[in-house]
């Protein structure tokens, strides 16, 4: 499985609009209303199955949780479907809180 860090994440976001991967997000609504990195996409673990209709399997996809746990288990998920683009983010928003943007609110 790749991994991302948050720094290199950072770096990838900077990247021109048709490069970027899509940032799936599959927290809980109630944690993404919390926080949550601008522009990711809401789709909770549970429901990712459901919904794999609405994903693109070429694109490059980084999965965000709250530590990186989640995350790993749905790019497992969606590798097993056919996406060979899906990213972990190391250390989810937890690790992006403390190293990218320390006003995010944590939990």
């Amino acid at each position: 499985m790749r991994r991302v860090t948050p720094l290199e994440l950072v770096a990838r976001l900077a990247d021109p609009p048709a490069s970027r991967p899509l940032l799936l997000d599959v927290r809980e609504p109630w944690e993404f209303q919390y926080c949550h990195i601008d522009g990711s996409l809401p789709m909770p673990m549970a429901s990712v199955p459901a919904r794999l209709a609405e994903l693109d399997s070429a694109r490059e996809t980084v999965v965000i949780c709250h530590h990186g746990v989640r995350s790993a288990q749905v790019c497992l998920f969606l590798e097993h479907q056919g996406f060979a683009e899906v990213i972990n983010l190391d250390g989810g928003v937890a690790a992006w809180a403390a190293q990218v943007d320390p006003r995010m609110p944590q939990y």
